[in-house]
Order: C-alpha cells, then structure tokens, then sequence
C-alpha cells in the first residue's frame, strides 16, 4: 500500500460488508481502525465471543443521567462488525476512531448523523438519495441493490469510485455539518496516531461520507482548534442485544435501511438469493396455513426475473420479489403480503451479548433472574400466561411487575382468555433495545430488581400528593410482593385519606385498594392494615355520596359520578366476597355490615328526586340485580320516572342508567314484558318537541346492545306489549312466558341431528 486504506461504507449495507472483508484479505493491514465510540476499545475482543450473536448494540450513556445515551448498532451484515470480527480473526489491533461518547453525549443534543449513534437531531443530506437521484433513479434503496449489492466483485476501484462520488458532493456549499467537522478533525488525529505506530500499513472503515474529509490535507493545528473546549462527561459503555426491526429507518435510526431481513438474507446467502428468498416466503406462508406448492416458488422466481429484466435491472431487487410473490403466492391480497414484509424483510431477529459482558449491577441481576425463570427476552412480541399457584409463574409475575413499577415495560397486562380468576395472568412480552437504558436509568434506585423497586416506591409514596395514586402504588407493591415498601406506602395512604373530603377521589381510591386486598390474599400476603384503611374509604364513601348526588349536577357531572359509583359498586362487592373454597378474599374488618350500608345508600339515591336520573337509575339497577329490590317496587321507581309529569331528558337519563350496558339491561328488557311495557309507553308519550333531545340519549343507550338483543326487542316492539300472551294464575315468574313454545324449540331439532350426524 502506499497509504492508509480508506475503506468508505454504506452501514448496514450487505454489498459494503462484502466489499470490505475482500479488501481487507487482499491488503492484510497490520491494523484496523473503525468509526466508533473510542470507549468501547476496552470491549471490542468480547466481538469473538461465542456468546455474542449480532445484532448488538454499543451503548454509551452518561454516568450520573443515564436517560442521557446513544447507540451505534451493528448488524452480521455491518461492515463495521465484519472489520471488528476480521481484525480479531487475524489478531491485528482494532480501534474505534470516532468522536468520544464523552463530548457527543455532552451536547446540547445528541449526535444523529446518518452514520453516527441513534439520537434525536435534525434532517441532514441523504448522499445516497443525491447519488440515486443524480443516476436517473426516484429510489434510493433501487439504486444501492443496482450499483452494489447485486455486483459480486468488489476491491480497491469500487472504494474509489464511492470516494470520488462523494467528494463532488461535499464540493457543493453548505453540505458540510460543524459536527461531522469536529468528528472529523478527531478522526485524523487517530489516524496520525495509527501513522506513528504502524506507518501507512492501517485500513480505516467509515462512512464513506467522511472519506473525503479524511483524505484532505490539514494541519494539526487546525484539527486542534476544533477539538478545543468540547464539553465532556463522564460515560459508561457496554454491549447490548440489538433487533432488526429497530435497524429500519421507520423507528427512527438514522442510519438505518428499509429491509434488514432482506439484506441479512442477502449477506449470508452463499448463492441464488431470490430462489432461496422465496424458499423461505413459502415456508412462512405454510406455516400460516396458506396454499403454497413448489409450483408457485418456480413460477415466482420466473416472474421476478422476467420484472427485472422489463425494469432494466441486473437481478432482480426486493421489490421485484415481492411484487411476484404478491401475485403468484397471495393472489393479489396485500394481507400475506404484509405478513411476508413483517416477518421475512424486517424479521424479528434479537442479538444476545455473553454472560460476562459489562453491564451496570442492575442488569446482571435482571439477567439473572431471567434464566433462573427461563424467561428469555424476545423481540418478536408473544403472550405468556401464568398461573400464579405454581411458584416459577409466581415469580415470573412478581419479577414482571416490579419491572414495570421501574418504568421498564418488557411485559404489559393483558386480559385472560378462558378465566376471570385471580390465580392467572396473561402478559404481552416484547423486549426492545431502548429497554436496556430504562434498566440503566433505574440502576440509580438499587443493585438488584427487589431493592430498586423498593427504594422507587418508597419515594413515589413520599412524593405522592393525591390519594388514588398511592392506592394504585399500593396495589402495584402488592402485586410485585414488595413487603419492605408497604409501610411507607400504607403511612402515606393514610395521611391522605384523612385530609381527602372529595368523594370523587375517595372513589377513585376504593377500587384499588380492593383489587390489591383480592390480589394480596391470593398470593398469600398480609393485608390486615390494607383492608382497615379500604373499609374506612369505604364508610368515608357512604356518607359523602348522597350529598354530592344531590348538589345540583349537570349532565357531564353526573356521569363522571356515576363512574365513581359503578366502580364503588364492584370494589364493595369485592370487599365483602366469599371465594368458592369459602375463604374471604378481603380481611375487612367491616365486612359484614358494609354490603347492607351500600345498599341504604343506593336506596336513598334511587328514590331521591333531586338525584339526577342517569344515577337514579343505575342505583335501581344496582339493587335489583343484588336481589335487594323487588320486581314491583323497580316497576313503581321506573313508572315514577318516565310518567308525564318528569322532565323527557332526565327520564331518558334514568333510562340510560338503568337499562345502560354495564349491567346488561337489553337482556332484561327482553325476558320482562312490564318493563319493556312502560319503556315502549313513555317512548310513545314523549311530546314531539322534546323527543329531538331525548333521542341522542335513547339511541347512545340501545345502539350499544348487542345485535341480537337490538333484534330481539325490535320484534318485541313490532309485535306490541299489548299483543303479549296473557300468563295463567299459576304462572310463577312475572314478565315471563308460562310455558315453553314447542314450535320455536322445535325449530332447533335438525341442527341438533346433523351436528349429532343422525340426519334421519
């Protein structure tokens, strides 16, 4: 060589990677210096560690913020990591040359060059789009595969013709950034450096940007300048797993590519990519249950062929093989098509760094954790159910929750399939890269999942200044078996709740503290101190409620409080509940009486004029549903509100609250003949100005009822409740039919043969 190989790159490019190991085995340098955080020099030989499988991520962040962090991802198809593997193969030196994390991470923003750390920062000049659009081409990504990934050869002359394409762009003014500048100038002073040590017999990998730059003659002088007063902090550098979905350029990297999938597939594909691109299609498509033969693989390849050779392309790119896949594998539908680009171009792929990797304390512990509950991280998001009577699916869901009270989100709640009980949960787990800098951030709270969490809900409690948070915090502690920090939440529970007068927010309170008494005991925890401070919410709630029912609420105020009722409503029931072994789900000291103080209250609301009637109605409702209002006295209350002489919007109101879907009232309607009867006749009384006001209100509440239901009263109203067949004396249930209708179940018999498979 007669000076230092500049090895300009395109990251994250396949035709790149290639191109850079063939030269460097043609050049054999006695070392490799590569863009990067000079940090992480110290964790580069962890690079031929079995255990670390790409894609990974450099992480950098600053030590005392650590929310204050950048990443420079590197892919099996990153030129940059087959540099890093080829130097350590050889067992020459390899340096990171870039700008240290150190000063970027000191910025006012940081550093978000197109091929430098992710961050946020402003758009800049996408030379590959210039290029693109300078060869006559409208997509950048079309150019590339045509002028470097489907060129096999690759050497000293492709290097040269990038550098000289992007020294006419940097000629133009205004191109060049005071950052890329800065990277630079620090970049020369490495390789003056490697110079000394090694004379001219280094190769450098960079963004092929940054060759022009890095070829031109300046003084050390001036390089100096421009690295004098840089702002610097204190940083932290370790490796961490990576994911081809957060190498696409639509989550926000940008440096990233479209298609890593597509180009990781390119990369390890020894020969005939498309063949063995669409080998892979069918196998998804199968796996989906689709009907796809090796017929339509050859005929696929046939088609994107042909694509490309009418297109004027060498061979043919992804969207020639899509577009054939489109039509010869999924018949034109863009559904499996979006499955293919979701699972085969992008991929779920997740790195994994080795064991002995530097990570802060927290992590390890967190790692720990995860293979001592084989609980794996994974990109690909998958739904895990548990059964937290088994002690592995109990930990699992503590482990899950204290991860979430850190703000570290791997697992969400979602709603069981096939069981309302409090033994299972179902989580939705998706591990995603910017995760490993929440664990970071939360590294400040302790050294371990347990203490950290404990110390974080220790301070939300001190901090806390409403009550409905520290009730949520107290059941997120119960859930994440957090005993250390219960006193200190319960002490600030019960500060609150004695200053609290609002009934609004002592009902916003309740339902939490109920849900963490129910869990609590479930999992086997002490909650006696819980369950006195819910009873005394609960009694607090009892003499607040009416009072604020009946101060005079307009229409958005009214249900707002019927929320709050609704939601008291289920807490007390599940307060005061009896599980089927006969345990008690709370220990509520003031159990026994608080169902029968509950039911005083929503009687003196449901019969109480100055209530408004979405209240009044839900409260009538609440009763008859707990068997503690009789048929008669809920058809007297129901007369009383929509005769003459009520308001048509408040008996629209009371309606609503009645028959509205929380409690399944098109279902009642339909099996008691005098309800429907006095709905059907106020609704025929309505005066005609006012029906136009009341109709919104009647239409929200019937519209939400399930086809069926609205079917079913539909035929109901057509026939007329007067048109009702009249029940004998003995009939036992009022408002339903007397007897059986032999006709209609009847009509049942030949489903039932064929489903048996007795047709005769």
């Amino acid at each position: 060589m007669t000076g230092p190989a500049l090895l300009g790159v395109r990251h994250h490019g396949p035709g790149s990677a290639r191109a850079v190991r063939a030269a460097l085995e043609a050049v054999r340098p006695e070392a490799v210096l590569i863009e990067g955080p000079p940090e992480a020099d110290a964790l580069l030989p962890l690079a031929a560690d079995p255990g670390m499988r790409p894609p990974v991520a450099l992480l950098a962040h600053a030590a005392d913020d650590p929310g204050r962090a950048a990443f420079w991802p590197l892919a099996a198809f990153s030129p940059e990591w087959v540099a890093l593997r080829w130097a350590l193969a050889a067992g020459v030196p390899v340096r990171f040359i870039d700008l240290p994390a150190a000063h970027s991470l000191a910025a006012a923003e940081p550093p978000d060059a197109p091929d430098g750390p992710e961050g946020a920062g402003q758009v800049r000049l996408d030379p590959l789009a210039a290029l693109a659009e300078a060869a006559g081409y409208d997509d950048p990504e079309r150019w590339w595969e045509d002028a470097v990934e489907h060129r096999t050869g690759g050497g000293p002359a492709a290097f040269e013709a990038v550098a000289e394409a992007m020294t006419a762009l940097r000629e133009a003014p205004g191109r060049d950034d005071h950052r890329d500048l800065v990277r630079e100038a620090y970049m020369r002073q490495r390789m003056r450096a490697a110079r000394r040590e090694f004379g001219d017999r280094f190769a450098v990998v960079c963004g092929a940007w940054h060759v022009p730059a890095l070829r031109a003659r300046t003084t050390v002088a001036a390089d100096r300048a421009l690295l004098t007063g840089l702002p610097k902090v204190r940083t932290e550098v370790a490796w961490v797993p990576w994911t081809h979905r957060r190498l696409a350029r639509a989550t926000g990297y940008g440096a990233g590519i479209t298609s890593p999938g597509w180009y990781a597939h390119l990369y390890a594909a020894p020969d005939r990519p498309v063949e063995r691109w669409l080998t892979e299609v069918a196998r998804l498509l199968r796996a989906e249950d689709q009907q796809v033969s090796s017929a339509h693989v050859i005929e696929a390849v046939r088609l994107a062929d042909a694509l490309a050779v009418l297109r004027g392309r060498p061979l043919p790119g992804l969207a020639e093989t899509l577009d054939a896949v489109r039509a010869v594998m999924c018949e034109g539908s863009d559904a499996p098509l979006a499955l293919v680009a979701d699972r085969l171009v992008v991929g779920d792929a997740l790195g994994e760094v080795p064991e002995g990797a530097p990570a802060v304390p927290l992590q390890r512990d967190l790692n720990r954790r995860q293979r001592t509950l084989r609980l794996k991280p994974e990109a690909r998001d998958r739904e895990l159910e548990l059964d937290l009577r088994g002690p592995t699916d109990a930990a699992r869901s503590v482990l899950l929750h204290r991860l979430r009270l850190l703000g570290v989100p791997w697992g969400t709640p979602a709603a069981s399939r096939g069981s309302t009980g409090t033994f299972r949960e179902t989580w939705q787990l998706s591990w995603q890269p910017e995760l490993s800098v929440r664990v970071a951030e939360a590294g400040v709270w302790g050294t371990t999942v347990e203490a950290a969490a404990t110390a974080k809900a220790e301070a939300e409690a001190a901090g806390a200044d409403r009550l409905g948070a520290v009730t949520a915090l107290a059941e997120r502690c119960l859930l994440a078996e957090l005993g250390r920090a219960l006193p200190a939440v319960l002490r600030a529970l019960a500060d609150l709740a004695a200053l609290d007068t609002d009934v609004a927010g002592l009902a916003e309170a309740l339902p939490a503290l109920a849900r963490a008494l129910r869990y609590g005991d479930v999992r086997g925890t002490d909650t006696t101190a819980l369950g006195t401070v819910a009873a005394g919410l609960a009694e607090r709630i009892c003499v607040a409620l009416p009072p604020a029912c009946a101060a005079g609420l307009d229409a958005d105020a009214a249900a707002a409080l019927l929320a709050h009722v609704d939601a008291v409503h289920g807490a007390i029931a599940l307060l005061c509940r009896t599980e089927p072994d006969g345990a008690a789900a709370a220990p509520a000291p003031a159990g026994a009486g608080l169902p029968g103080r509950w039911a005083l209250v929503l009687r003196g609301l449901a019969g109480r004029a100055a209530v408004p009637g979405l209240i009044r109605g839900r409260a009538a409702r609440l009763l008859l549903d707990e068997g503690r209002l009789a048929d008669d006295e809920t058809a007297r209350l129901m007369g009383l509100a929509l005769s003459p002489a009520a308001a048509p919007a408040d008996a629209a109101g009371w309606i609503e609250g009645f028959l509205g879907t929380g409690g399944g009232g098109g279902t009642l309607l339909v099996h008691d003949a005098r309800l429907l009867a006095l709905v059907d006749q106020w609704l025929a009384e309505v005066p005609a100005r006012a029906f136009t006001d009341v109709l919104p209100l009647l239409r929200r509440t019937f519209g939400a009822y399930d086809a069926g239901v609205r079917r079913t009263l539909g035929e109901l109203a057509r026939r007329g409740p007067g048109r009702e067949p009249a029940a004998p004396a003995e009939a036992g249930v009022p408002g339903f039919g007397p007897a059986p209708d032999p006709d209609r179940a009847a009509a049942v018999v030949p489903l039932v043969r064929l489903l048996l498979g007795r047709t005769a």
